[in-house]
């Protein structure tokens, strides 16, 4: 007997989520399962953020998006990691205050672990991110991770892409049309619940449809896993207290500008800014804690960092409540999307979220009815993602040296840290970051993610106990060198971004470079 299933929402969590499961679920085979997608055309894409994680490129090339006519349609461009200034000191102390959370890192050299030299200072007064990956100055080069013979979605460097959050949903639509989802255009007036969880969605024109699987994509509104199932939200303010944005889209000065190769995050009194260069605008918003700030202070930041480029643009307001649902999939109903969770644009956690939340739900889909214990390692399993995502964003804040107003003293005081944060800090005084630290089931971010972020911080790991232990200084200063190598062949062979993108405006990516 064929499955169902219904998608109530639409943008990029929806659509996302629509074409993934087509692709995995055999949408498009006879017999297999069937899939309606239905979302209202009065409901707006929130679009928070316009960044993703490396993760998007497999998620992509699943459903089956081309990687050219992503980039031709949703403005996209190349992004390597997240470029952090001032999140360690305030402006004006003339210290030395940026790093990358890089995408790439070194590979292992027949197990030599390169770290543990650095913190013995055999590199230098190099940073971590500078010595561990030629990424970091290829980026600062603003270059691309790869050459358009490349493959879709292969490259040299690792890479994620920034995007148009609103033509990116539209392009995933078309594609999930094309996979075999079934698009309806339509309001849910009415969730109707009963024993098995949802007992179907009455809509204004189609009347009321039913299925075996709902998939809840409707945002913070959460209509059906909250409003009808009543899963609580559990709110994560005392732990991070930005809850506001204000965005802005600033055009270029001129159409050959240089593109940024990563997300650039700007510490700022209550919050941080985040610039992403598109192909034709800088997408530019200020994040902020309303407890610490308020709205016209926030945008007098916003527009300082801007500058007279943006004298005469409009501002965009966002509220959300960081957090997640402890419990998302209930009975036969599932959370993806902002529905699930949400905890602020840094490090670009929305949209991986919405992608495992997908991949799982493929892989634990109940074929023989067995719900409730497909919920139960769903649950388990996001649960702890949203933990240990958490904990990673508040590792940003909460070893800064930032003393200069109250929102940086409040994020550094250890009460607004969770206990698990603590231990991991307590482990890593006198060893760095390793696998063992890391839960490849649970984690989104392993452990040179860390690594960059603890070690930009500022933070010290002391090795002096053992230092005798590591004996192969010359094999280590070789292979710091040899990044080196790397990074300045990387800049003399690869094009900017800007070049890229440019190239794939009018051809496709391989060796045999298909015209668009």
């Amino acid at each position: 007997m064929m499955k169902r299933v219904i998608i109530v929402g639409g943008g990029t969590a929806g659509w996302l989520s629509a074409g993934y499961l087509a692709k995995r679920l055999g949408a498009d085979l006879p017999g297999a399962v069937a899939i309606t997608l239905v979302e209202s055309k009065e409901i707006g894409i929130l679009g928070v953020g316009e960044g993703t994680f490396p993760t998007i490129r497999k998620t992509l090339a699943t459903i089956g998006v081309d990687e050219a006519e992503m980039i031709r349609r949703c403005g996209a461009t190349f992004k390597q990691g997240a470029k952090f200034a001032h999140w360690r000191h305030a402006p004006g102390t003339g210290r030395h205050d940026h790093y990358l959370h890089s995408f790439q890192s070194t590979e292992d050299r027949e197990g030599l672990d390169l770290l543990p030299y650095w913190l013995l200072g055999l590199a230098g007064d190099e940073n971590w991110d500078e010595v561990n990956t030629p990424q970091k100055k290829a980026a600062d080069a603003r270059r691309a991770p790869k050459l358009p013979t490349h493959p879709d979605y292969v490259a040299p460097l690792n890479y994620a892409f920034h995007f148009d959050a609103v033509t990116l949903a539209q392009l995933l639509r078309d594609q999930g049309i094309a996979n075999g989802v079934t698009h309806l255009i339509d309001t849910v007036e009415e969730v109707l619940t009963g024993e098995q969880g949802i007992a179907g969605v009455r809509t204004a024109a189609n009347g009321v449809l039913t299925a075996d699987l709902y998939i809840d994509c409707t945002g913070f509104r959460a209509e059906l896993i909250g409003k009808a199932l009543g899963s609580p939200y559990r709110s994560c303010r005392d732990v991070l207290f930005c809850d506001t944005a204000l965005a802005i889209q600033v055009p270029y000065a001129t159409e050959d500008a240089p593109i940024a190769s990563y997300t650039i995050s700007t510490a700022q009194e209550a919050g941080w800014i985040w610039d992403i260069g598109l192909d034709r605008r800088r997408g530019i918003g200020h994040v902020y804690s309303s407890s610490h700030t308020d709205d016209a202070r926030a945008e007098a930041v916003l527009r300082d960092y801007v500058g007279p480029a943006g004298e005469r643009l409009e501002t965009r307001k966002i509220r959300f409540e960081g957090g997640y649902r402890e419990i998302n999939w209930v009975k036969n109903c599932v959370a993806i999307g902002l529905s699930s969770g949400f905890f602020e644009p840094l490090e670009a956690t929305g949209i991986v979220f919405a992608e495992v939340a997908a991949a799982m739900v493929a892989n634990l889909f109940p074929w023989g009815g067995d719900f409730e214990t497909s919920a139960r390692q769903f649950n388990h399993i996001m649960r702890r993602r949203y933990e240990r995502a958490l904990d990673f964003i508040k590792l940003h804040y909460s070893i800064s040296q930032r003393r200069d107003s109250d929102f940086w003293r409040d994020n550094v005081d250890p009460s607004t840290s969770r206990d698990s944060l603590h231990e991991l800090l307590d482990r890593w005084r006198f060893r760095p970051p390793t696998e063992i630290d890391i839960d490849a089931n649970v984690d989104i971010f392993a452990e040179p993610s860390w690594q960059y972020v603890l070690y930009g911080m500022g933070w010290k790991t002391d090795l002096s106990a053992k230092a005798g232990a590591y004996r192969y200084h010359d094999d280590a200063r070789a292979a710091f060198a040899e990044v080196q190598r790397q990074a300045d062949y990387a800049i003399r062979t690869l094009p900017s971004n800007r070049e890229l993108v440019r190239y794939a405006q009018t051809a496709g990516f391989g060796p045999q470079g298909k015209r668009a």
